[in-house]
């Protein structure tokens, strides 16, 4: 093997490295039997766009999310991908730029409402509570910038259960950012991929998991992984096409 080698594998390894930490927490959605989790990264991106918009009001520099309560979750009754939390509530915290043109409990508490709706209409993330801090009083009303669409690498679809679950509406593309799409073990599948903004997450996972079980001899228990979400369609194309 050449320098010249070893750098570029170097390089792919640690690019590699950042894609997996740059996804943040593996949240649950829905609850312990939907067998879903969505990235932190992707989840965050929906909601700040959900939240941006023309007129008055806070404008997110920092937002997180996690578990709520840190005693007994309930089991995931399919085994969820590495490092992925268990279900339950979640928790937002929301770091926020605000001014005094508009009383900041009003302007939270809107804030909160705001995150709550998308988070579960968006998503189908459960979110029991949302922590507003504001960080920063400007002189003039912020411009609120929305962020930009996520960018998906999609990957071909090898398998029978990689090409159910890309065929699922809503589903804008398998992706391999933990690895292969699909993982398949003893009486399990894991599956990655991107959904399209249009459609609810949850609601598309759990079309993903009937639609892979079904394709799959022996009916395996599927775990869905939602590695980004799009903002419009987004159909699987093979390299050239």
């Amino acid at each position: 093997m050449t320098t010249a080698d070893g750098s570029h594998r170097a390089q792919g390894w640690t690019s590699g490295v950042r894609q997996r930490l740059g996804l943040g927490r593996l949240l649950p959605l829905g609850g312990p039997a939907d067998g879903a989790w969505i990235s932190e990264r992707a989840a965050v991106g929906v909601l700040r766009r959900a939240v941006a918009g023309p007129g008055p009001g806070p404008v997110i520099m920092e937002l997180r999310i996690a578990v709520a309560d840190a005693g007994t979750a309930p089991a995931p009754q399919v085994p969820p991908p590495p490092s992925g939390l268990p279900p339950g509530p979640l928790r937002i915290e929301a770091t926020v730029a605000a001014t005094a043109h508009q009383p900041l409990p009003a302007a939270a508490a809107a804030l909160r409402s705001a995150l709550v709706t998308a988070a579960a209409r968006r998503l189908g993330l459960v979110v029991d509570e949302v922590d507003v801090q504001v960080a920063a009083l400007l002189d003039s009303e912020p411009e609120q910038a929305e962020p930009p669409p996520a960018e998906v690498r999609p990957a071909e679809p090898e398998d029978a259960a990689g090409r159910a679950a890309a065929g699922v509406t809503g589903v804008a593309a398998l992706t391999r950012i933990l690895g292969a799409s699909v993982h398949t073990g003893d009486g399990h599948v894991q599956v990655e991929l991107a959904t399209e903004g249009a459609h609810r997450a949850l609601d598309v996972t759990r079309a993903v998991r009937a639609a892979v079980s079904g394709a799959v001899d022996g009916h395996p228990s599927v775990a869905v992984l939602v590695t980004a979400v799009t903002d419009g369609p987004g159909p699987y194309v093979p390299p050239g096409g």
